[in-house]
């Protein structure tokens, strides 16, 4: 079924109102099949209680190893970058879309990869 984005909505609230948090990101994945996944991602902010959504992508992956660890290192660069939360949550699932397509832990990509994929450019034509 489709992802209730309200629910995901009401509980970055109650983990801000828990623990404090200024940022609670959430990964969204639906599942198609084992190979086959639809991967998002939701960013809140505490302070205005604002959440902002990634767009979606329908991912034929090759090893789901390191993708959480991708879409976590690529969301704390993207802050420390100073992103405004749109950008920085697409940054996140970019980094972590493109690891889903790689064999092993390593993600073997680079920042100018990921902004391409984040800006749209979805192509896969190799970049010189």
């Amino acid at each position: 079924g489709a992802l209730n984005h309200e629910g995901y909505i009401d509980v970055a609230k109650k983990l801000k109102d828990q623990f404090g948090f200024d940022k609670v990101a959430i990964t969204l994945r639906e599942s198609i099949n084992a190979n086959r996944n639809l991967w998002s991602a939701m960013l809140f902010d505490g302070k205005t209680e604002t959440p902002v959504f990634s767009k979606k992508y329908d991912l034929n992956i090759v090893d789901r190893v390191g993708g959480g660890d991708s879409f976590g290192g690529g969301l704390i660069h993207a802050l420390m970058s100073d992103f405004d939360d749109q950008k920085a949550i697409e940054f996140a699932v970019a980094a972590s879309a493109l690891k889903h397509s790689i064999e092993g832990d390593y993600n073997l990509v680079s920042e100018d990869e990921v902004l391409k994929l984040a800006g749209g450019d979805g192509s896969g034509r190799v970049q010189r």
